[in-house]
């Protein structure tokens, strides 16, 4: 973690050898040059951050040691700045971006090194975002990963333009964020797909046009009679599930590409490789956002064009943090954001 003044702080800290969380005592970081130390006011709790504790995602790609601190959604006030540091103040609300570029490697916090799921964060400042008071910290920690992966896989990675019909497949944490910003670009008709009842409610909520359930007979048909028999120009899994991407797929109209957001570790498999030359599909890899993400999305929000005050199901102690990743788990109470508050 760098220097340190003596001084400890309480800390989610997952060690990998074994996959056990502890909160527990930790050496306070101090900011280097170009650092700044963040006071945590919220740090969000992702699916992610529960597949890295069950094993399911391995996670720490370039970590040197056999524990980190969790917590990519990550906002606060600035605590203290490291040497050099100039343009912030002791105080200033900032949101942190969920990871940051070194050299031709992207390390993501909580990940590759510590994140927030603690009293304090170091971050270097290229990864700092001003936050206008008007935006709460718990909706604030939510925009890098929830709300900053689906903006980049909808305006990035899948290009989606205004009038295309867009499918969004799992209406969680990224797949509710993924129908709000789809109807915020134009997109039409917005479809999402969940076997959930509540989910599909949820969807409707967020401003999706039909909310479809995967399992019914006629989904194809259903697909096919929103869309003017064309399918779909894209379409977005946010659940990391392989019968998703086979239904997706099945679905997509000419040149349709499929934007692959949730992770799941297993192949991928096409069914009709055929077809999918013949009829120009693309199936696309997703993974994060880029640098400008989360600025352009906090200035969206405070200027009234998104609106989070739903999206945080829940607002816990870090002390609480096995409770918020079981309910996350177990997707108890269908949560689209827990938030831990340290």
């Amino acid at each position: 973690m760098g220097e340190t003044t003596g001084e400890t702080m309480r800390a989610a800290r997952l060690h990998y050898p074994d996959r056990v969380l502890r909160v527990e005592d930790v050496p306070k970081p101090v900011p280097g040059a170009g650092e700044v130390l963040v006071r945590v006011a919220a740090a969000g709790v992702c699916l992610s951050d529960v597949h890295l504790i069950d094993g399911t995602l391995t996670g720490g790609r370039y970590r040197t040691g056999d524990s980190v601190v969790l917590g990519h959604e990550v906002a606060g006030t600035v605590a203290a700045l490291g040497p050099g540091v100039a343009g912030w103040q002791e105080g200033d609300r900032v949101v942190l971006q969920a990871g940051e570029h070194r050299g031709e490697q992207l390390w993501t916090r909580g990940v590759d090194y510590d994140g927030g799921w603690a009293e304090y964060a170091l971050a270097s400042v290229g990864t700092l975002t001003a936050l206008p008071g008007s935006i709460p910290f718990e909706q604030a920690a939510i925009i890098p990963d929830a709300v900053s992966t689906p903006w980049g896989a909808i305006t990035e990675t899948g290009a989606v333009r205004p009038a295309e019909a867009v499918g969004v497949w799992g209406v969680g944490g990224l797949g509710a964020h993924g129908v709000q910003l789809l109807r915020a670009v134009g997109a039409y008709p917005v479809i999402a797909v969940d076997p959930e009842p509540v989910a599909r409610e949820r969807a409707i909520a967020f401003g999706a046009d039909e909310a479809l359930d995967p399992g019914d007979p006629d989904f194809a048909a259903r697909v096919a009679g929103l869309t003017g028999g064309q399918g779909l120009r894209a379409a977005f899994d946010f659940a990391g599930v392989e019968a998703v991407r086979a239904q997706a797929l099945r679905v997509l109209g000419v040149g349709g590409r499929l934007v692959l957001v949730g992770l799941t570790g297993r192949p991928l498999h096409i069914e009709d490789s055929t077809g999918l030359s013949f009829l120009r599909q693309q199936v696309l890899g997703h993974y994060g956002s880029g640098d400008d993400a989360v600025g352009q999305l906090v200035g969206l929000t405070a200027g009234g064009r998104l609106d989070f005050s739903r999206s945080v199901t829940d607002v816990l102690p870090l002390e609480d943090v096995h409770r918020a990743v079981e309910r996350m788990h177990t997707k108890e109470g269908s949560p689209i954001r827990l938030v831990l508050r340290p």
